[in-house]
């Protein structure tokens, strides 16, 4: 079959070349009806754009990446069209890369994309390796780090405090009246930082450090299995704060398939707020992460970056909610 040139979409549309590709690259800047006979022609004959020949000649490859730990979360879902969203209206394509919770495949991951010229990158996470971050630095592009706060970003963060989001946890625990405390989590760096302020707002209460219960792979089961393990060794616990809420609904139906009272043998809290959560019974208490809207602020500082505008703030802290349900 053989592949259709611009020249012929233009003469069919009656147009030039060049208004068939300004058509495809900035079609804002053509009137709606010259847009719809061009466009009317490229359906017709099937046209697709030489999108290698585009980048080099704007020296822009039109593509956007981003890195995340797992796709099957629906809540790093919802960050990924946040930024798509903001980035489809000016003519961007995202790349997305799944490192699964991975230090190992991060490095070569980036790499990759790095490979592929991205206009520009966003990171849930915040990249702490040194010769990584000298990498990413050196780059010439909007280097956008998510769903943490460091005030050293690598060029721009947008997200919230982990470490303030477990102590929220705590304290709403402690003013509950629970006193022997656990927390399940994976050992990324932002379960470690739930995990931690989690544990420093109990020291400040003068209370116990809590039962840490390390887990794997992000999923329903972990969260059983992290229940299991912290009875097994502290039987007295009455809270447990888990650090997603995937693994938060499995501990809930463990407790429900051993029959095992929430919240009034045991609390349980998580973080995400997922759809599920308020359809459990009882409902979950789980702290609200803005994970749209913090797709949607990185992609809305990139699109201004590559149009000209001034920097943005380096740090844009979007903060989180806690929201009480029935199980604590």
């Amino acid at each position: 079959m053989t592949k259709v040139r611009i020249e012929e979409v233009a003469a069919r549309a009656g147009v030039s070349a060049i208004t068939v590709s300004r058509v495809l690259r900035a079609p804002e800047k053509v009137t709606p009806e010259t847009r719809a006979r061009v466009q009317a022609a490229v359906d017709a004959m099937g046209y697709i754009p030489n999108l290698m020949a585009r980048s080099l000649a704007s020296r822009r490859s039109g593509i956007v990446a981003i890195l995340v730990p797992t796709v099957g979360n629906s809540i790093f879902s919802e960050t990924v069209r946040g930024v798509s969203d903001a980035i489809a209206p000016g003519g961007l394509q995202l790349l997305i890369a799944d490192f699964g919770y991975s230090d190992e495949s991060i490095a070569t991951l980036l790499r990759t994309l790095i490979g592929r010229q991205p206009d520009a990158l966003v990171m849930v996470g915040v990249m702490r390796d040194k010769a990584l971050r000298r990498m990413l630095g050196a780059l010439s592009i909007p280097v956008i780090e998510t769903w943490e706060l460091t005030e050293d970003p690598i060029d721009t963060v947008v997200g919230f405090s982990n470490a303030a989001a477990g102590a929220a946890v705590a304290e709403h625990l402690l003013a509950g009246g629970r006193r022997r405390f656990a927390f399940a989590g994976g050992r990324d760096q932002r379960a470690t930082a739930r995990a931690e302020g989690f544990a420093a707002a109990l020291a400040k209460a003068g209370v116990a450090a809590p039962l840490r219960a390390w887990t794997g792979p992000i999923r329903f089961a972990e969260g059983r299995l992290a229940l299991d393990r912290i009875l097994a060794e502290a039987p007295d616990i009455d809270a447990l704060f888990y650090a997603t809420d995937v693994l938060a609904v499995g501990g809930l139906l463990e407790c429900q398939r051993r029959g095992i009272a929430v919240p009034e043998r045991i609390a349980i809290v998580g973080l995400g707020d997922l759809d599920i959560a308020s359809e459990l019974s009882p409902g979950l208490t789980t702290i609200q992460v803005p994970a749209y809207e913090i797709g949607r602020r990185a992609g809305e500082i990139i699109v201004a970056r590559l149009s000209g505008a001034a920097d943005e703030e380096r740090l844009v802290d979007l903060g989180f909610s806690l929201v009480v349900r029935e199980s604590s």
